[in-house]
């Protein structure tokens, strides 16, 4: 089982995503556990502050390194069973290492994973520096806070986790990304759309039942994904 600590300051955003689907019944079935904690929680002044306006001058305010440093400190207390090679502490941050599969299937092997979701125009670089063991990027764009990202690579690691997706079908994602994608197809047959000449028909290869033949045709028809 995985354990999944998700730093944030808006806690309510991941309650439906984290409420349906595969990801609901992993959490049912004990396969993973996911926790999220308001970064508020970890604040002492009455207004709750997290952030403050950054040294040197610069648009927006600045999430602070003491405020952060609470927050994955009291998680870390609250498992102590876990040992540190068991776990990963991750900054979702626009300038982090670019996330694909293989980074999924080296987190997939851990015991617990604390997201720390940046926001607003950044935070203290003290966190990357000495809280995170490590930053990660979903893409090469800027998005307002590090939810999305926790969501995206929380997802993918728990799809790798045993149990949680069939095994069958894992084979078959497995080839796919360390390979090549190729086009698929179900029914119906044939689809017409109202309006339409023509009508949209699965290749009659696929339909043939000849295994040689199809697997020589989807290797025919196949992209190599990006890594």
């Amino acid at each position: 089982m995985i354990k999944f600590d998700i730093i944030t300051i808006f806690p309510e955003i991941f309650d439906s995503y984290f409420n349906e689907s595969i990801i609901k019944r992993a959490q049912k079935r004990k396969l993973i556990k996911i926790k999220v904690h308001n970064l508020r929680d970890s604040t002492t002044d009455s207004h709750k502050t997290v952030d403050d306006r950054p040294y040197g001058g610069g648009a927006g305010m600045i999430l602070k390194v003491d405020i952060i440093f609470k927050a994955v400190k009291k998680i870390i207390q609250s498992n102590k069973k876990i040992n540190k090679k068991q776990r990963k502490i991750i900054l979702l941050s626009a300038k982090g290492k670019k996330f694909d599969q293989k980074t999924a299937k080296r987190l997939s092997k851990l015991k617990q994973i604390i997201f720390i979701s940046g926001r607003y125009e950044g935070v203290d670089e003290r966190v990357a520096k000495y809280i995170a063991d490590e930053e990660i990027s979903i893409g090469d764009y800027v998005l307002t806070g590090g939810e999305i990202p926790a969501m995206v690579i929380l997802d993918a690691v728990s799809r790798l986790v045993p149990g949680v997706i069939k095994e069958d079908s894992l084979k078959e994602e497995s080839f796919s990304i360390d390979s090549k994608e190729y086009p698929q197809y179900t029914r119906p047959e044939i689809f017409k759309p109202k309006g339409n000449k023509r009508s949209w028909k699965v290749p009659k290869i696929l339909l043939s039942g000849h295994h040689k033949k199809i697997k020589d045709w989807q290797k025919k028809h196949s992209k190599a994904l990006e890594k």
